[in-house]
């Protein structure tokens, strides 16, 4: 078949243009970073598990930050728990041989993560003290091959969370170091010296990066120092252009003191970051089942623990306002997930089973919060017959009627409560919404305990 010029012309012109945007390279600047779309998989998987485990896990007394350096931060319990356990010569680099994680099993790790519906996983490679996770090069004697579990951590939870279909693996890293002598050199320089960031923390991030191959780079530590002091950009510029794992890659928004809710691919802004309101950038709440500590704690009561319905309301809190979320365990320092946070994710899991299809690949809708009854948290998302919207309900409606002020009907819309087979039906609220009458509905065809979802089809737009 003969080919005109012109169509030859056009053809190769599409081709160029296809050729650009499958090319695109990202230039080390944050103009050119912060234009670069996120990986779909990411705002469609919603929900991820936060792991911070480390040599910090062995003492498991306050929080893991009391540790770095106790005689600096000078609190009166850690001084008084350390007085009266370990001898006065004893330093934090002594807990490094007590990081022991005999009973750590990743495939049961992964196992867990995977029935609690959680899409990927954000493992603490680094913490604020130095110690590496898995043998780094740069870390000589204090990483996890030559002190303590003698074994590569990343590298085991890697492969074990890969076996489970849909299940993405990335990694934490902190930038700084609170004792290494490098850094404190460029730091007692104002930071116009950059050998810590040439000798560590950038040849650190490339070796995880090469040899691990994360979805996620959950940056960290940034906030004594801008981003010029740690070469970020350059680093997420090759991130974005040659990495091996540059197509699906992100990066959150801790990449200096200048950087925190301005720059990068999602944005945490502050730890347990949740507006209530809708966010135009996309973020993430990490926040923790512990209320008291990112890691374990041995003399953490109960009561120091969300419940199930305090989890239900900060999922729906934040996907509803566009935010991922990003739930924090604290392993032992033998490597156990202890039964409270294996129970809580998997009911976590419980709970997605029913009501995934609210939360997973969802969108923010028009109201986030209902106009009349309070507690409800709403999500949408496109489907084939239209837009089905969802609210999310955390208190059972007194005497089974459910007024929402939000939605307006139409002649066709149905209302379903997801999880349950039968219709429900519904009248016309005054002056506007939705009044819905909810049958009675015995214990043992309730959908679910903590949080219901009540699904609404062709509503008025």
């Amino acid at each position: 078949m003969a080919v005109s010029l012109h169509h030859l012309a056009l053809l190769l012109f599409i081709c160029t243009c296809i050729g650009l945007i499958s090319g695109t390279k990202y230039t080390p600047d944050w103009a050119s970073l912060d234009s670069r779309p996120l990986p779909p998989w990411y705002d469609e998987a919603k929900i991820g598990i936060f792991i911070h485990w480390g040599v910090f896990s062995v003492p498991s007394y306050m929080n893991e930050w009391f540790w770095y350096d106790w005689k600096t931060f000078k609190n009166p319990s850690v001084i008084n728990f350390m007085k009266q356990n370990y001898p006065p010569d004893f330093t934090y680099a002594d807990f490094g041989p007590k990081f022991t994680a005999e009973f750590y099993n990743p495939d049961q790790w992964a196992d867990i993560f995977s029935a609690s519906g959680a899409k990927y996983i954000v493992l603490v490679t680094k913490h604020h003290e130095g110690f590496t996770n898995w043998p780094s090069k740069y870390s000589w004697n204090w990483n996890a091959m030559d002190v303590g579990p003698k074994k590569d951590l990343v590298g085991e939870l890697a492969t074990a969370v890969r076996k489970k279909p849909g299940l993405h693996f990335g990694i934490y890293h902190s930038l700084f170091e609170f004792y290494h002598p490098l850094y404190l050199n460029d730091k007692a320089n104002g930071y116009r010296t950059q050998d810590f960031v040439k000798s560590k923390t950038m040849p650190e991030l490339y070796e995880l990066v090469n040899n691990y191959k994360p979805e996620v780079i959950w940056s960290d530590g940034d906030w004594e120092a801008p981003d010029t002091y740690w070469n970020s950009t350059e680093f997420i510029a090759w991130l974005y252009n040659e990495s091996p794992v540059k197509d699906t890659v992100l990066v959150n928004d801790r990449w200096g003191s200048n950087t925190r809710c301005a720059h990068g691919g999602f944005w945490n802004c502050h730890d347990k970051f949740n507006p209530g309101v809708l966010q135009k950038h996309k973020w993430e709440n990490a926040m923790t089942i512990d209320k008291g500590s990112w890691g374990y704690r041995r003399t953490s009561q109960l009561n120091s623990y969300l419940t199930m319905e305090e989890v239900v309301k900060t999922i729906a809190s934040t996907v509803s306002c566009g935010g991922n979320l990003l739930i924090n365990i604290g392993p032992t320092h033998d490597g156990r997930v202890i039964p409270i946070f294996e129970e809580r994710l998997r009911q976590m899991g419980q709970w997605l089973g029913v009501n995934g299809e609210a939360i997973y690949s969802s969108k923010p809708w028009t109201h986030q919060n209902d106009t009349i009854t309070p507690n409800v948290w709403y999500t949408s998302k496109k489907t084939v017959n239209g837009t089905a919207v969802y609210a999310i309900v955390l208190n059972w409606p007194k005497n089974n009627e459910l007024i929402l002020g939000a939605p307006v009907g139409t002649s066709g819309t149905v209302v379903n409560l997801v999880g349950y087979a039968d219709k429900l039906s519904w009248t016309p609220g005054n002056p506007s919404g939705i009044t819905i009458q909810i049958p009675p509905i015995p214990f043992n065809k309730m959908p679910c305990e903590w949080g219901w979802v009540f699904k609404f089809s062709n509503l008025q737009f």
